[in-house]
Order: C-alpha cells, then sequence, then structure tokens
C-alpha cells in the first residue's frame, strides 16, 4: 500500500510539472514592404495563444531600440484564450531599410520569444534648408566641408560643393585665402536670390609635398567681405604612388620593421610620462625615408630620424603625457616611409592613469 501511495504521488508530481503554458504565435515576423518617412508610426499586432494547461504570463516585451514601441495582453491568458502583442515603429528620419527585434519573456517555455519586423522607409521630400543645412554669408551650403578620400602623390582630385542664394539680393563669390595647391573656382561667380551655386575645388597632392592624413582650410570672400568664419575644410589622405616601380626597383627597394608594435605601460599616476622606443629597422637595399610619422592626439610626442640607412636601426622614441588623462588609455602613432609593401604602419601605447 505504501509503494502504491509512492507510485501514485510520483505520477501526480509528474503531471504537476509537465502542466505549463504554451504559447503559440500566427507568426513571429511582419514585413511592413515600403512605408514613408512622413505617415507617422507604422504598426502591426502579433497575436498568440495558450495552447497550454496553465495561465499565461507575459513579463516583460522588450524593443532592441527606441525607435520600436511594443504594448502586450498584460492580464494572464488563460488556457486556449488569446492575446496580442502590437509593435510600432517610428520612421521619422530613418530613411532605408530596417530590421527590428522585439524579445518577449514569459512562464512559456520557451521563456523568450523574438519578433522581427522590416521593411523599407521611403525618405520624405526635404526642405531647402535641410537639404542645405550650413548657413554662411547669405548662403545656405550643404556642408561646409569636403573629404576626398584618397589619392596618391601624384594624383588631381576634384569635387563640388553646393549652395543656395537664401538671401533677396545677389550675392558675389571669391576666395581670399587658400593653399597653392588648391584651386577654387565658382558657376556661377555671381549669384542670385533664390538661385543654386556650386564651387568646385581641384587639389593637387603632388603640389601639397605631404603624406598620410592632411587637412586645409579654403577661406572665401563672399559678397566682397573676408571673414575667417567663411571657410570649407578640406581633407585627403595621401599615399605614395609606388605604380611605376619596375621589379628590379622592388627587389633593392627599402624593407620597414619594428620589433613590435605596441607598447603597454601597466599603470602610471595623472601627470606622469610614460617613454618608449620602437626600434625601427632598415631590412632592404636601399634608403628607407621616414615621410610622416603622426600621433592620435597632443599628448603623444614623438622623435625621429628621417633616413635609415640598409641594415640599420633607429629609435622611434615616444613620448605619452598623461596630465589630464585618466582611466585607460589607447594612443596610436601611423608612420609612413617609402617602403613600396608595407609603407603605413600603426604603433600604440597603451596603459592605465591613475588620479593622484
Amino acid at each position: 500500500m505504501k509503494r502504491l501511495i509512492t507510485l501514485v504521488s510520483l505520477v501526480l508530481f509528474a503531471l504537476i510539472l509537465s502542466a505549463q503554458p504554451k504559447m503559440v504565435f500566427t507568426t513571429t515576423e511582419h514585413d511592413f514592404g515600403t512605408i514613408k518617412e512622413d505617415k507617422g508610426l507604422a504598426t502591426t499586432v502579433f497575436e498568440f495563444k495558450n495552447d497550454g494547461d496553465q495561465p499565461l504570463i507575459l513579463n516583460n516585451v522588450k524593443a532592441t531600440c527606441g525607435c520600436t514601441t511594443p504594448e502586450w495582453t498584460q492580464e494572464p491568458v488563460a488556457p486556449g484564450k488569446t492575446g496580442s502583442i502590437k509593435v510600432s515603429y517610428n520612421p521619422q528620419n530613418r530613411p532605408g531599410d530596417f530590421t527590428k527585434n522585439v524579445n518577449v519573456f514569459s512562464n512559456s517555455s520557451p521563456t523568450i520569444v523574438v519578433l522581427t519586423i522590416k521593411g523599407t522607409v521611403e525618405q520624405r521630400q526635404l526642405t531647402l534648408e535641410e537639404q542645405y543645412p550650413r548657413e554662411m554669408g547669405g548662403l545656405r551650403w550643404k556642408s561646409n566641408y569636403l573629404s576626398l578620400g584618397s589619392m596618391t602623390n601624384t594624383e588631381e582630385k576634384t569635387e563640388v560643393l553646393e549652395f543656395y542664394n537664401s538671401s533677396e539680393k545677389e550675392i558675389s563669390m571669391g576666395v581670399y585665402r587658400t593653399p597653392d595647391y588648391i584651386t577654387v573656382t565658382f558657376e556661377p561667380e555671381k549669384i542670385a536670390s533664390a538661385k543654386f551655386g556650386k564651387m568646385t575645388v581641384k587639389y593637387n597632392a603632388k603640389n601639397r609635398n605631404a603624406y598620410g592624413y592632411v587637412s586645409d582650410r579654403i577661406y572665401l570672400n563672399i559678397d566682397g567681405k573676408n571673414d575667417n568664419n567663411f571657410s570649407v575644410g578640406v581633407s585627403v589622405t595621401i599615399n605614395e604612388d609606388f605604380s611605376k616601380l619596375t621589379a628590379d626597383e622592388k627587389a633593392k627597394a627599402p624593407v620597414a620593421s619594428f620589433d613590435n608594435n605596441v607598447y603597454d605601460f601597466g599603470s602610471i599616476k595623472e601627470g606622469e610620462i610614460a617613454k618608449h622606443d620602437f626600434k625601427l629597422t632598415n631590412n632592404g637595399k636601399s634608403d628607407l625615408l621616414i615621410r610622416n610619422v603622426k600621433a592620435s592626439c597632443g599628448c603623444t610626442a614623438v622623435k625621429n630620424e628621417n633616413v635609415v640607412k640598409p641594415g640599420q636601426t633607429t629609435d622611434l622614441k615616444v613620448e605619452f603625457n598623461s596630465r589630464g588623462k585618466k582611466g585607460r588609455q589607447n594612443k596610436s602613432v601611423t608612420v609612413i616611409t617609402n617602403d613600396p609593401s608595407n609603407s603605413t604602419m600603426v604603433l600604440r601605447i597603451m596603459g592605465d592613469v591613475n588620479a593622484q
């Protein structure tokens, strides 16, 4: 009799354990297709049923970003009954394709179900102020900055920057200060009210005589006025052109090699200076020319020689001044040489700066 009671108890306990809610969705994914940015929230409803034999409780429904807002059934869902989760996506200022997830937490098994919404937001028609957001001298500009990307030291590159005359008068255009390796022209040179114009910038990297990332500014004369606030920034990364080297020249080229490219100074107190010498060896057959050495911030000072003979080694001296710095630091030093196989190398100096 005792054994029978024990067996019955075990069966009842197993039945209790097997009794649980079961969340079953009609679908876990919704494609909105194409929606318009200026038409407000896009909304869909995910419906589910409790196919279990215990009440289903949604503990939380959490979106992966703020642009997606879920609402859901708050009360327990009895066995055989249904519930829903409403998901809204805000397309404002989010043109293009999107895919977002919503995590549903419940007492069902599995405890987490992932719902997915996706679609494409069609950009609204931008106003002139939005298309030309920069105001300068009565003109509205698409940007006050031009990035020319990468080019070799033998190239010329041309970019165009558009502007719009938002004033009520004609405005004349000119340049009062610009580097001699940058040529600027305007079309037209006098821009009527409510008309569009363009500034063409031609950059001559050969005359720039620099390597790596460099930046310059073009100072404009707008309607006869010279003002340092009337300026456009220009940046470019200049790489040495090795394309015309012969096989023999490549075989005799310099070869740059560092003993290591990372130095960890451990822990220092704020205000202390960490120093390290990176050893640079020329394993090639001709002079290694150090074209440029540039640190990621002014707190890292670098001293070096400009020429390393074949077979010789030089020290690249790096100093990190921790004044005003706290916590984990990770700084870089970019070294550019005339090694055609490895012209740009990045060194790192890192460590922790503790408060005094």
